[in-house]
């Protein structure tokens, strides 16, 4: 706590309040989607009445991001042993909920917008997770054609990794 308080002296605390909820069938992790590009899944963010306003113009995405808490998540640990491997990890090499800040990321395909909802294809996520935020994805800001995936690049180049769920970081 040190390094927060005297490197961010004078910095207001963070605070986040969720716009909405995220619906899925998932009621738990064991054998939910590890990613929502495994995923052919529906699902829908519910937002708060008082941000319908902001869904404007975003149907002409194909794809939209979904930040969210995973509100399951009771505690977290620096070192994991991710989904698509065995061996530990540092926790910010990985996507595991168990985080300091345990907020969610998925980019899911935008089937459409109804008032207040966003119907999506691709639910990787728990049902009734806070939904934080929702950004289009744009593929000329978001992809990187040349982006390297540290030690996931031999889990994902070797095709017999799981895209599914165990009970490892279980609720």
């Amino acid at each position: 706590m040190g390094f927060y308080s005297s490197r961010f002296t004078g910095v207001p605390s963070l605070q986040t309040k969720p716009i909405g909820v995220i619906l899925t069938p998932f009621k738990s992790s064991e054998g939910m989607p590890i990613q929502s590009s495994f995923s052919d899944v529906g699902g829908e963010a519910v937002l708060e009445h008082e941000y319908s306003p902001g869904l404007e113009s975003l149907d002409g995405f194909s794809h939209v991001i979904l930040l969210y808490w995973f509100h399951k998540s009771k505690h977290f640990s620096l070192k994991v042993k991710p989904y698509l491997d065995q061996r530990e990890r540092g926790v910010f090499s990985t996507r595991a909920p168990s985080r300091p800040n345990p907020i969610g990321l998925s980019i899911v395909e935008l089937i459409r917008v109804e008032s207040n909802r966003v119907i999506f294809r691709g639910a990787d996520m728990l049902d009734s997770s806070p939904l934080i935020d929702i950004k289009p994805f744009v593929p000329e800001f978001d992809n990187r054609p040349n982006a390297a995936s540290g030690w996931l690049e031999d889990p994902l180049g070797n095709g017999n990794t799981s895209t599914r769920a165990d009970s490892r970081f279980h609720e």
